[in-house]
């Protein structure tokens, strides 16, 4: 389960052992952490230790998967109601993320379908959890090789936040598109927004981008107007936690971007797996996640805000879908009336 060059992984599972790669310790150093229970789970999702829409929902299966192998529980129904308690753990950790909740969703019915004794049913979610995380990395890389179509060659590319194989189980989604536009043959290289307040994409985009040889520049949040103006921005390409109806939600700052995109006749484009569609809701109907003020009064443990000063922190934003250009999925590139046609309810 590795990126482009093989040097980026996200998550391991051995011999029902969950080993993730703790993002938060991330560009200073690499540290592994052993999950044992859905409890640790809850907690590496919550503080962002693993983050990205379609890694939460793999660690998600994950899960469910610890809790299964760790339950007493000797009949069916009382097996079931463990894993039905574990998923209501996990679902309560991060309300925007369609992945999340769509993988708890798919690893409860492949328990509910499955017949037999006890141990039928651990197989049972054990394997769609293996299944859920081997398919993340087929599809972004189908992602990859459709998108990669619309980037021509000598492009510069901006994408925020972390949208690669830091936010999957391997390859990425966004920079998905930038890694196989890299193999076939052309010469790509990115511009990265810091992406304040955690600053995604100053340690881990340009973490991994740098990894895997493909040059990238880093940019404060505030300099897009900039650059666009400069005319160093031939696209954007950003990843989404959930697609509805009538547009995207994204790490905050995506909105600000499609607008100065739109302003400067820029392509907007969005990949994502369509695991991240939610087209039975609109904008109105989603939580935007509140994170705590301290990721924004401080970097790291160093104050950087006044004592008492009042924090709006919001993880998320809403882009409409008439600032996107198009939307890149494992099926193909959509334009927002034909991704609605094709998949809305």
């Amino acid at each position: 389960m590795r990126g482009l060059s093989g040097r980026v992984r996200t998550l391991e599972w051995r011999d029902g052992r969950l080993r993730i790669l703790d993002q938060t310790r991330l560009p200073a150093e690499e540290v592994w952490l052993e999950l044992e229970d859905p409890d640790e789970v809850a907690e590496a999702i919550r503080a962002m230790r693993v983050r990205g829409a379609p890694l939460i929902g793999a660690i998600a299966a994950y899960g469910l998967a610890l809790a299964i192998l760790r339950s007493r529980a000797r009949d069916r129904e009382s097996l079931l109601s463990d894993l039905r308690k574990a998923a209501d753990l996990i679902r309560a950790t991060r309300p925007t993320a369609v992945n999340l909740f769509w993988a708890l969703e798919r690893v409860l019915k492949a328990a509910e379908k499955a017949s037999g004794d006890v141990e039928t049913i651990r197989r049972a979610v054990i394997e769609e959890a293996n299944r859920i995380a081997a398919e993340d990395v087929a599809l972004n890389k189908l992602i990859g090789q459709h998108g990669q179509e619309l980037v021509p060659d000598g492009a510069t590319v901006l994408t925020h936040c972390n949208a690669g194989a830091l936010a999957t189980v391997g390859y990425g989604t966004a920079l998905g598109v930038v890694r196989a536009a890299v193999e076939a043959g052309k010469n790509v290289k990115v511009i990265a927004t810091e992406t304040r307040p955690l600053l995604q994409g100053a340690r881990l985009t340009a973490y991994e981008l740098l990894k895997d040889g493909i040059p990238v520049i880093l940019i404060t949040d505030n300099m897009v107007g900039y650059v666009m103006a400069r005319g160093l921005i031939d696209l954007v390409v950003v990843g989404a936690d959930r697609i509805v109806r009538d547009g995207v939600f994204n790490k905050i700052g995506t909105y600000s971007i499609a607008i100065l995109a739109k302003e400067h006749g820029i392509p907007f484009y969005v990949a994502a797996p369509t695991s991240t569609l939610d087209m039975e809701r609109t904008s109105e109907a989603v939580v935007i996640e509140e994170r705590e003020p301290e990721e924004v009064t401080h970097i790291r443990s160093i104050r950087i805000a006044p004592e008492g000063v009042g924090v709006l922190n919001p993880a998320f934003d809403f882009t409409p879908m008439r600032y996107i250009t198009a939307i890149i999925t494992e099926d193909g590139v959509f334009k927002p009336d034909e991704l609605l046609k094709r998949y809305g309810a």
